[in-house]
């Protein structure tokens, strides 16, 4: 079982629009099984969850374990977890966890059980919000050394971007003022 990607995939819900059936149905392009279970009222309990997630990913940015902590507890307590073993032939057997009640319940379960073990295991602040305005998508640092700051190599290289030009536009003025 990858708690990581359980985690990955609560940034990805966090992060993900879900304002109709149709865009809900879409973040399941790869679990065609939720995506073709999905109903009108799926999708503002789903939003909630989104909410949820996203104030721990902000208490996490913050610094603010203790409140990341208590999100999450409040979490696995609203979305109690039950393991099953789901595979496609007796060699590929798995474990998920999963509330399995209703789709939100579904991803709200094996979000908040990601996310709690990766507390755990490597604590609240490896969860983030992008430093690139005016993205805020949340992320998940698995970096060795806890140096991620962006959602994306394309934030990334924007900030990068932007930080030479900036760098570049005031070179030159010195560069003009030496010069008067």
């Amino acid at each position: 079982m990858d708690f990581v990607r359980y985690a990955e995939r609560a940034a990805d819900l966090a992060n993900a629009a879900v304002g109709d059936v149709d865009e809900l149905a879409r973040f399941f392009a790869d679990r065609p099984w939720l995506a073709d279970s999905v109903t009108s009222r799926d999708v503002p309990q789903v939003q909630r969850v989104q909410g949820r997630l996203r104030r721990v990913f902000e208490h996490g940015q913050a610094g603010r374990d203790d409140a990341a902590v208590r999100a999450l507890n409040d979490l696995l307590a609203d979305y109690p977890v039950s393991p099953f073993i789901s595979g496609h032939d007796s060699s590929s057997w798995h474990l998920h966890v999963a509330e399995r009640r209703s789709i939100a319940g579904t991803l709200a379960a094996e979000a908040a059980m990601g996310m709690a073990v990766v507390v755990c295991d490597l604590g609240a602040d490896r969860f983030g919000l992008c430093s690139s305005p005016p993205c805020t998508n949340a992320y998940v640092d698995t970096s060795p050394n806890r140096s991620r700051r962006y959602c994306s190599e394309r934030c990334s290289s924007r900030a990068n971007v932007a930080a030479y030009r900036a760098r570049r536009r005031g070179a030159i003025r010195t560069d003009q003022e030496t010069i008067r």
